[in-house]
């Protein structure tokens, strides 16, 4: 299953689990997480032959994205057993998830509001429940599932195990933490600062400049996957339209697409039938995509948190991966926080043949239509070092397509 060495966070954290000990688990995205408590609750299962149909574990996630993706991976490792999981979210009816509730799962994966939904209606029994696991915890709380986790706490028996994971530890939740873990073991794996395997560039650009130049990245840069961030779901659409103009493989995932057509967007990026995704800060938690070699903040995110876990979805599993950030005059401050956590300066790259004076394409008036944008020169690229603020060893060098680079795949 491509899985050779377990990770640092696995290979502490999951024989602890099967003791059945509470594990406090912290650690950045894109670290394994999430096996570090699938392969124990398979295990625990399967060694205690549980009936089927009783409700084992529940796994509580803050998005509808991350509980599909942790049910398929929980449905790969249990293919040959009888492990059943139901995958538990709004936006879809409820009728379905009840009968998958009664007497025919093992596993929950959930997420809060739903769950408990189902909980009020009666259509689901946790008395039996021997694991509870909390995933990107902290996520939940920033989303307001706080109060949600505490009432499905309280429906829950008090003795069970819990495992609690989270990249981050705000007030809330390590209160939360303090609250409903006993006797735990504390695993914490860096979580000040990014994974080490993400390299962090800056490009420093007027806003109206920002889709000409990211077009102009995408066109010099040899990639593999790429996801782009927005702040926006409006201006998400509306790039990924502009994107597409630009004959690119392009989806967008935001939170106006309905629950189908966000699942057809997320696989026909895994599976390549798209080679960028543009998405808001729904796809920045849990999405384990390890083709995805960058990042782009379109927008620079509101907090160094959320810009952690928006770099998260490269550097996946040990591999490198690049973050690069369009900044405006008004970023200052941010960036000075997130190269406080990273620990020294992101380097700021600059296009020699990017015309940084372009005049602004719009229809203000008659003028504006008809001023002619300087050509760029695609003999005179930079060929100069683009340091890895990370690994100074390791240098980013964007080519022309015609230097025998690679191009990025464009859409016939």
């Amino acid at each position: 299953m491509g899985h050779k060495y377990p990770t640092p966070i696995q290979e502490k954290a999951i024989p602890i689990a099967l003791q059945g000990r509470d594990v406090l688990g912290l650690a950045q995205t894109g670290t394994g997480k999430s096996l570090a408590f699938i392969l124990p609750i398979i295990q625990r299962i399967t060694d205690q032959k549980i009936l089927p149909g009783v409700i084992n574990s529940l796994i509580l996630v803050p998005t509808r994205e991350l509980a599909e993706q942790i049910s398929q991976t929980i449905a790969k490792f249990t293919s040959n057993t009888k492990i059943k999981t139901a995958t538990i979210y709004g936006g879809v009816s409820k009728i379905p998830q009840s009968k998958l509730l009664r007497g025919k799962s093992e596993i929950i994966v959930a997420c809060p509001g739903r769950l408990l939904d189902h909980i009020r209606d009666n259509s689901v029994n946790l008395s039996k429940l021997e694991i509870l696991v909390l995933d990107e915890a902290d996520t939940m709380c920033d989303m307001g599932f706080l109060q949600d986790i505490r009432r499905i706490i309280s429906c829950l028996p008090k003795k069970r195990q819990t495992l609690f994971f989270a990249a981050t530890m705000p007030d809330e939740i390590r209160v939360l933490a303090d609250n409903i873990l006993n006797n735990n073991v504390t695993i914490e794996l860096d979580i000040k600062s990014p994974v080490k395997t993400v390299s962090h560039v800056l490009y420093p650009i007027s806003s109206r400049l920002k889709t000409k130049l990211l077009i102009h990245i995408l066109k010099y840069t040899a990639t593999g996957q790429v996801i782009i961030f927005t702040r926006t779901k409006f201006k998400a659409e509306k790039l990924t339209q502009k994107i597409s103009k630009a004959k690119y493989k392009v989806v967008s995932l935001q939170g106006n697409m309905s629950q189908n057509k966000r699942n057809r967007a997320i696989e026909g990026f895994r599976n390549g039938k798209f080679d960028i995704l543009v998405a808001t800060d729904l796809a920045s938690r849990g999405l384990d995509i390890s083709a995805v070699s960058h990042v782009i903040n379109f927008d620079i995110p509101n907090t160094v948190d959320i810009y952690v876990h928006r770099i998260g979805r490269t550097g996946r599993a040990q591999k490198d991966g690049k973050a690069f950030t369009l900044i405006v005059p008004e970023d200052k401050l941010l960036v000075k926080k997130i190269e406080l956590v990273l620990g020294k300066t992101i380097d700021r790259f600059k296009f020699p043949d990017f015309d940084y004076n372009l005049a602004q394409d719009n229809s203000d008036s008659k003028n504006n239509k008809h001023k002619n944008f300087k050509n760029i020169d695609n003999n005179t690229h930079s060929n100069n070092k683009h340091n890895d603020s990370v690994d100074s060893k390791n240098t980013f060098v964007p080519r022309l397509a015609s230097q025998k680079t690679r191009k990025r795949k464009r859409r016939k």
